[in-house]
């Protein structure tokens, strides 16, 4: 599957399982909502202490199978490096993912303070590896 293809339905469909490795080798997975940031990477929101944040830190390499609101039906799997970015860079980024995933969040500023207070980071994922069935 071309990349451009996987980007374009992790925009439209944001339910997601993430797999990692630990640091015995055996692989981790956590439910997620993803979507594509500008530049064309899938992003991510959890919180700093996760089993994801902590597997990452260590070994970015990370898998998405992202699915459709049903479940049943097209999907897609993306393969690639990630970046962990933290507070307080993280904010913006998670205020972008945030609109990306919902929409416009009805305040701001509590939003800012629950990202604070959850000690919230932004999974960055660089695609170079994509396969899936879209149609």
């Amino acid at each position: 599957m071309d990349l451009d293809a996987a980007r374009s339905y992790l925009a439209e469909h944001a339910h997601a399982v993430m797999v990692t490795r630990r640091g015995d080798g055996g692989l981790q997975s956590s439910p997620v909502a993803v979507t594509v940031d500008g530049e064309g990477r899938a992003i991510v929101s959890t919180r700093t202490g996760s089993a994801k944040e902590r597997n990452l830190s260590r070994d970015p390499r990370a898998v998405l199978c992202v699915f459709p609101d049903e479940f049943y039906g097209p999907w897609v799997h993306v393969e690639g490096s990630a970046e962990v970015v933290r507070l307080p860079a993280a904010l913006p980024m998670l205020e972008d993912y945030y609109r990306r995933v919902a929409g416009e969040h009805p305040d701001w500023e509590d939003y800012r303070r629950a990202m604070r207070a959850e000690k919230r980071v932004l999974v960055r994922i660089a695609l170079d590896r994509a396969a899936g069935v879209t149609g």
